[in-house]
């Protein structure tokens, strides 16, 4: 697939950084406690592995993905936009980055699980058609994709055991 050869995304380390920091938060990023039933920190954790395989932050398009560190070593003094931090933004971003020729995190979305890679993206649908948690695939069993994520923490469990959803959406990332 020419798809393939013309992506710069590190899967390795994507995959090395959620391993390293799935079950203990990096501390050089502020932390997103679970606040009622709005979410928690994990697309700050997804956008973290992200980066660390190479996609690039963009701040002048519609779809803006970024992290501003404060400087400080008080992270509640850092700054990101809304795809950087919400499952929904950032699920949408990666899809419309896939249809430009922009120089950002792509995802294309596949039919399966069985179609994703380590380092490509799972999403999680609810009743009400939005996108409330996000995964990173991480490994993989005899009989099922295992992911990584934050709300609640966790290292390499299958998939379908993480949130409760109605529909999954699996994004093959590209930068």
């Amino acid at each position: 697939m020419v798809l393939d050869r013309q992506n710069r995304y590190n899967r390795a380390r994507a995959v090395n950084y959620a391993k390293t920091f799935a079950l203990s938060p990096n501390p050089g990023f502020k932390y997103f406690q679970i606040y009622e039933t709005l979410g928690g920190d994990c697309t700050n954790f997804i956008s973290q592995c992200l980066l660390a395989g190479g996609a690039p932050m963009t701040y002048t398009t519609e779809y803006a993905w970024w992290y501003n560190k404060s400087g400080t070593y008080d992270t509640n003094d850092d700054r990101w936009s809304v795809p950087w931090a919400v499952a929904h933004s950032l699920y949408w971003t990666l899809k419309v980055n896939n249809n430009s020729n922009i120089d950002a995190a792509k995802g294309l979305e596949v039919g399966s699980a069985a179609m994703l890679e380590l380092g490509d993206l799972i999403f999680f649908e609810d009743d009400n058609g939005v996108i409330f948690h996000s995964t990173i695939v991480t490994g993989y069993s005899p009989i099922d994709t295992l992911i990584s994520q934050h709300t609640y923490e966790a290292l390499n469990i299958p998939y379908i055991r993480s949130w409760e959803a109605k529909r999954y959406h699996y994004l093959k990332i590209r930068v």
